[in-house]
């Protein structure tokens, strides 16, 4: 990596971040000196992204309107896909219009899940939920079982393993969003500094491709990783994770990730739920 010092990186400890970055993150990408890694919630990334900490992080895609002067969207390493999206947890059974007026926890106001469901709810919840409470993702579940919560929005792993809660599925927001627009659901981006320059970004971007290809090639060399630092134990439920968030995406974006991305962004900013993006913002340098 072109770069003085090792660069400094943040991502979850969830399977898909780590089956990512394994490889990168150990030294085994070829011309790429290992990262500093800093293990977070994606609700301290997308702090950390808006007080400009850190020179590599994996944030919500909903936080990109308000990062994006001092960080470049890269094209790979992300999380999108079909069929993944967060969904709206309850104690009982219910539709839609049962979540009226409701206490709902999430796990950031800034995350690309709490941006689907508003603009779900906006559509499907008469008169509007009640009070957002923000709690790390794996305390939701638990909140809802014991009645902290009147409903939880969730996301990782949680689609596998909701029903060992008691807890039922209200609602998908994935499928909305594919419903309505027929786009993946964008859920994770990379992010990087600007002021790295335009060929340390490059660099940058081919160590976390190859970091991904390498993941797949061998995807026994990350397991340890996977597993040591998994919120969910079962390595069955870390595989379902890994298939389901590492996909073509993640390798590349492509011409119909940059729509979901820009599509969500759009969508949101006519809502007065983002600011609006310029027409270069997601350009990579």
């Amino acid at each position: 990596m072109a770069t003085a010092a090792p660069l400094s990186i943040a991502y979850s400890p969830c399977p898909n971040d780590t089956f990512v970055f394994d490889a990168w993150a150990h030294g085994r990408v070829p011309d790429a000196a290992a990262p500093t890694v800093t293990f977070a919630d994606i609700d301290l990334t997308n702090g950390m992204a808006e007080r400009g900490e850190l020179d590599v992080l994996k944030v919500s895609y909903a936080v990109l309107p308000w990062v994006l002067d001092q960080y470049a969207l890269l094209p790979c390493g992300g999380a999108l896909g079909r069929g993944c999206g967060p969904l709206v947890l309850t104690g009982q059974a219910g539709d839609a219009a049962a979540l009226s007026g409701k206490t709902v926890a999430v796990p950031s106001e800034r995350s690309t899940a709490y941006l689907l469901f508003r603009l779900w709810a906006a559509a499907e919840v008469p008169g509007g939920v009640g009070e957002i409470v923000v709690m790390p993702f794996n305390e939701i579940m638990p909140a809802v079982r014991d009645g902290k919560v009147e409903a939880g929005l969730v996301i990782h792993e949680a689609r596998f393993t909701y029903q060992n809660y008691g807890l039922h599925k209200l609602a998908d927001m994935g499928e909305h969003w594919e419903a309505t627009t027929g786009l993946p659901i964008p859920l994770g981006a990379i992010i990087a500094k600007r002021s790295l320059g335009a060929g340390t970004l490059a660099e940058l971007a081919r160590a976390i491709r190859t970091s991904v290809h390498m993941a797949w090639q061998d995807p026994e060399a990350s397991r340890p990783y996977v597993l040591e630092h998994a919120q969910e134990m079962d390595p069955a439920v870390a595989e379902q994770h890994i298939g389901l968030y590492v996909n073509e995406f993640t390798e590349n974006l492509g011409e119909d990730g940059y729509a979901a991305v820009r599509g969500l962004l759009e969508r949101a900013a006519a809502e007065g739920l983002v600011p609006a993006l310029g027409p270069d913002a997601l350009a990579f340098p």
